[in-house]
């Protein structure tokens, strides 16, 4: 009997904006560990808060949010039939990010500017490595002149643990990158204040900071080292299947 996959190769190198942010963060130990981790990516199931993701989602792109209408989504999954003990895991632990969320959502303070959907959030290329972003909403704000600005939201969410301030800084920072990059509206500019980071645990959030061009660059720079050292990435014990 073949022994099964234990985990999928990546050939090309891509990470996403946070763990972007999590590397530029982290020792150089931990980012061997991070690269690795993005290179062979375990086939185990794995608990994913897409629906706490929509529903906070929700929350932030309305210029009237009610806590009331998280705290009724968060019993709705409690309440969920689940086909498996895997699937109640999923239900139950996407309650929690949102009732973890509603406790502290009044800390959380957003620049006045008009509140918006996300939309897409196109992949970029970093010196040849493909950085994904996962926008929770966009902001928008008419400045002096009649000059629009714009910015966007990512979360960031981890059971029981405040989100590292350094790691949050560099999210921020790639946000208000990735904004300019992308160009989705070409009529606006991005706005270092209006590009924010929102721990979920914590209910705090993250404007991009005051060097974020710098930031940037080194991330950049950051990228060019990793698509240069992807392919020496080794694997530690694990039965490994490609992917593109």
């Amino acid at each position: 009997m073949l022994a099964k996959k234990t985990h999928r190769l990546v050939k090309e190198p891509r990470i996403s904006a946070r763990y972007l942010a999590d590397y530029m963060a982290a020792s150089e130990r931990a980012r061997r560990t991070i690269l690795r981790g993005c290179k062979y990516v375990s086939t185990a199931k794995v608990v994913q808060h897409d629906r706490a993701k929509a529903s906070l989602s929700h929350y932030f792109s309305f210029d009237l949010p009610e806590v009331d209408g998280l705290k009724k989504r968060a019993a709705q999954l409690r309440a969920m039939m689940a086909d498996d003990d895997f699937d109640r895991d999923v239900l139950d632990f996407n309650a929690d990010y949102i009732d973890r969320f509603a406790l502290v959502a009044d800390k959380v303070t957003l620049p006045t500017a008009e509140r918006l959907a996300p939309g897409s959030s196109p992949p970029i290329i970093l010196e040849s490595v493909k950085v994904s972003a996962e926008l929770s909403f966009r902001l928008r704000r008419v400045a002096k002149g009649n000059k629009v600005r714009v910015g966007a939201g990512m979360l960031r969410y981890s059971k029981g643990k405040a989100l590292n301030a350094d790691a949050a800084a560099w999210q921020s920072a790639f946000l208000l990158g990735y904004l300019k990059a992308t160009n989705i509206d070409p009529s606006a500019e991005p706005e270092a204040k209006l590009c924010l980071t929102v721990d979920a645990h914590l209910g705090k959030e993250y404007a991009a900071p005051t060097d974020s061009l710098s930031r940037f660059q080194n991330m950049e720079a950051a990228c060019a080292g990793i698509a240069e050292r992807w392919d020496k990435i080794a694997p530690r014990l694990m039965r490994i299947s490609s992917s593109n």
